[in-house]
């Protein structure tokens, strides 16, 4: 078994050599989908809410790495044919997750016990913590970081990112709640405990503005913990007019009062939005 600092060490000069090492490539991947290892790792205990997230580069080169490595095969499952590099996870029963057909995850993601994949896909890197729900037509982008109690609803699209090396993936932080067909991408960081309404669309660059204040409070990139979050647009003007961009407007927070679904749902709705 190779411990993790050798396996970084030579994960990186093979990196810089060009020149894939294929044992220590396939030994960090066994280690990303038995979830010892991370792309990405949580702030310290006691950073707070705006403590920064840490990237394993070397886990990401990793993967990057194993697509080299790997030949085409066909993989047959029951009735279906696939035809890839990667393998497919495997062993559900004995990690307690479920899954119902045809979900699909693949090898070098790890699931939590307690995971629940209604017909979905969590792509390699991927972490998904325990108790979550990736609902139906929901993905899960390469080296995406979903945390504990999430529910990410049907047709949600979580962005996956490899590259650069340096870049954060995108983090979904424990019991946050993601509507039907909402997408985030690019790195976006989404607060523990945060709901976004149907059809949120985020990346690196939209804005949050929180506008439950006397004045208007924008946030890029993150969705602050608890923040209820509804689809809007702010005005831009442009040469052939004025025209409204896309944006995420924070109408609440989360409390006791509006902690269970329905209540949840009375407040979007509210805004013309729903949990869906």
């Amino acid at each position: 078994m190779i411990d993790r600092a050798e396996l970084a060490q030579r994960i990186d000069a093979s990196w810089e050599a060009g020149e894939p090492d294929a044992d220590a490539v396939e030994a960090a991947i066994e280690m990303l989908d038995r979830g010892e290892v991370r792309v990405a790792e949580p702030p310290a205990e006691g950073a707070g809410a705006d403590g920064e997230w840490t990237v394993n580069q070397w886990a990401k080169k990793a993967v990057l790495q194993y697509f080299r490595v790997r030949g085409m095969e066909t993989v047959e499952t029951g009735p279906f044919e696939y035809h890839d590099k990667l393998p497919l996870k495997h062993g559900y029963d004995d990690l307690g997750v479920r899954v119902v057909p045809p979900a699909t995850a693949r090898y070098g993601a790890y699931l939590s016990p307690g995971v629940v994949l209604m017909p979905s896909y969590v792509n390699i890197g991927a972490w998904v913590g325990p108790g979550t729900m990736v609902d139906t037509w929901a993905t899960v982008g390469s080296c995406a970081q979903i945390g504990a109690g999430v529910h990410l609803a049907g047709g949600v699209g979580v962005g996956g990112v490899l590259e650069p090396l340096q870049a954060t993936p995108v983090v979904i932080e424990d019991d946050a709640f993601v509507g039907s067909r909402c997408i985030v991408v690019e790195g976006v960081r989404v607060g523990a405990g945060a709901v976004l309404g149907a059809g949120v669309v985020l990346t690196g660059n939209t804005p949050v503005i929180d506008v439950t204040g006397e004045a208007p409070v924008e946030h890029r990139g993150r969705v602050p913990a608890g923040a209820i979050v509804i689809p809007g647009t702010r005005p831009r003007t442009f040469p052939a007019g004025e025209h409204g961009l896309p944006c995420g407007l924070i109408i609440g927070h989360r409390s006791e009062a509006t902690d269970d679904k329905v209540r949840l749902n009375d407040l979007l709705r509210d805004f013309g939005s729903s949990m869906g």
